[in-house]
């Protein structure tokens, strides 16, 4: 919540510019209308649910409406459109930034995922879109200077707001090497802390907002995270921003208590963002699952919140207990989609799935690719993906970082989507030849990535142990490495570019790279070894 500040000392130490206070000030309304993470998701999923089309008709009812009511209207996303499905991964998300267009929106986050492309696909990205794709904490390395709009400043109904873009810096870690490899990621706090009191001094603006990609996590416990959006405004003065509409996490920020999340939350329930240091804190998920929507009051320069809800597209309402059979029913009433966006983007639809329809192979159980899962623990799709890494480069082990499996593989029929699914990145395959103690100090840096990481690193065809810190008992094909014979190893090329913070492997003798990619590898094997058994690659 904005804080009317009067200490000169606070004024300094905030660099903020304030209004002469005035009784006659008229009460003035924003309604602000937020998603995150796209995703991909500009189609509908097989149960109907989200998708742009009906985004667009819940969003013109909710503009509609505050207008109506004498709002004035932003809609604004957290960034992270790239990168999920096929479909859209197969055209350079060009559906979803054109369908963003033709949605109305005002402004959006630059995420870690539109870093998954060449700069210049995020250039044409930009032309795609006729809103500002915003970050202002990203700097060219030669010139210095910003690489991307920082802000933006938007007037209406005589209401001034500045929305500025911020970028996590964990996207020099978990971004392609080869693609951010001249970004600078600086600081989002300190750059904040810059650039507001410019801002104020040349717009003074009503309300400040931060859109970020920098994730919500809870009383500011961010682990070996980044740093997020509670510590960014918990660091800045109090009420130097005005909100945070939120990504990365891809999580709904509904507060149970003053830093306590609301477990409960669900579809078509209630929700309270988070605050923090006079800042409200929010975020929608994933994937156009729902629209945000806060409602504020602007009197005599104090900004509070009215109302706000998470509010589902479409979403079905989770199964109350194990074993309903009952069809799903929508958690709201059903939102039809919009006709003409939905025949726009039926295009987009019908050309990414004629590129990966028909069957290639079979599995006769789940190959476990969850988030929740990969990021722990050794699963049975990570070794498949490993083996067939292997067999494409004749290696004798392999590795891949968790977070480079983006999806499961379920039972029955395997086709290109599902493969695509699980790597969308057209990470090629590359290999080195390790001489025994060089791999040895390899693997001690690599097999030290802890779980609840990107980075956690999920192996095949190699065993290890770790005694208090100490990498001991490294086994290669169930026999114990020599430290005089040299091994092949299999990795993709994002890991061996130092990606989720992989040792650089690129300038060391030994080390190849070839033309074949991680989902070619993995179409290959389940075209030459279906049907699949998943118990032949459960983890030990």
């Amino acid at each position: 919540m904005r804080i009317f500040i009067i200490s000169l000392l606070l004024c300094t130490l905030s660099a903020c510019s304030t209004v002469p206070f005035s009784t006659q000030q008229p009460v003035q309304y924003l309604t602000v209308l937020h998603t995150n993470d796209n995703h991909g998701r500009f189609w509908h999923n097989e149960a109907g649910e989200y998708g742009m089309a009906a985004r667009k008709t819940l969003v013109e009812q909710l503009r509609n409406e505050a207008r109506a009511q004498g709002h004035a209207v932003l809609l604004l996303s957290g960034g992270d459109i790239n990168t999920g499905i096929p479909e859209s991964d197969l055209q350079q998300a060009e559906p979803d930034f054109k369908g963003m267009s033709l949605i109305g929106y005002d402004a959006m986050a630059i995420g870690n995922h539109e870093f998954d492309n060449p700069l210049s696909v995020l250039d044409k990205q930009q032309q795609w879109a006729n809103f500002p794709l915003l970050s202002a904490n990203i700097y060219d390395k030669t010139t210095t200077s910003p690489r991307f709009k920082q802000y933006s400043i938007f007037k209406q109904n005589n209401l001034t707001i500045a929305v500025i873009g911020l970028t996590t810096t964990d996207t020099a870690k978990i971004g392609n090497p080869q693609y951010i490899g001249g970004l600078d990621f600086r600081d989002p706090i300190s750059v904040t802390a810059q650039l507001v009191p410019t801002i104020k001094q040349q717009y003074n603006p009503d309300i400040t907002i931060a859109i970020t990609h920098m994730g919500h996590y809870v009383d500011a416990s961010y682990g070996i995270n980044a740093p997020g959006d509670v510590t960014l405004a918990r660091s800045l003065p109090t009420g130097m921003l005005d909100m945070v509409i939120g990504g990365h996490s891809q999580e709904p920020v509904c507060m149970a208590a003053n830093n306590k999340i609301d477990s409960r939350f669900a579809a078509g329930k209630e929700c309270l963002p988070d605050q923090q240091n006079g800042t409200w804190i929010m975020q929608a998920h994933e994937w156009g699952k729902y629209v945000g929507k806060a409602e504020f009051k602007l009197e005599n320069g104090q900004l509070s919140l009215l109302n706000y809800a998470l509010l589902p597209v479409n979403l079905h309402l989770e199964k109350q207990a194990e074993g309903d059979n009952k069809p799903p029913q929508f958690a709201n009433e059903y939102i039809q989609p919009d006709e003409e966006l939905q025949e726009f983007l039926a295009v987009y639809q019908a050309k990414g799935a004629k590129q990966i329809a028909g069957k290639i192979g079979s599995v006769d159980a789940k190959l476990e690719g969850d988030r929740n899962k990969v990021r722990y623990q050794q699963t049975n799709l990570a070794r498949v993906i490993i083996q067939a890494q292997m067999d494409s480069v004749g290696a004798d082990f392999g590795i891949i970082s968790g977070g480079g499996i983006r999806d499961s593989i379920a039972a029955g029929e395997v086709s290109y989507k599902d493969i695509l699914k699980v790597h969308p990145f057209k990470n090629r395959i590359t290999y080195i030849d390790w001489q025994g103690q060089e791999l040895f100090d390899y693997l001690t840096q690599v097999t030290a990535f802890p779980p609840d990481a990107g980075a956690y690193l999920q192996y095949h065809k190699l065993s290890f142990k770790h005694n208090q810190g100490h990498l001991e008992q490294v086994f290669i094909n169930d026999q114990p490495l020599d430290l005089t014979k040299t091994y092949r190893m299999s990795i993709n090329s994002y890991n061996a570019s130092g990606g989720d913070g992989y040792p650089v492997l690129t300038n060391k003798a030994g080390f190849v790279s070839t033309d074949n990619t991680d989902a070619n590898a993995l179409k290959r094997f389940f075209e030459n070894n279906s049907p699949v058994k998943a118990a032949d690659y459960a983890a030990k």
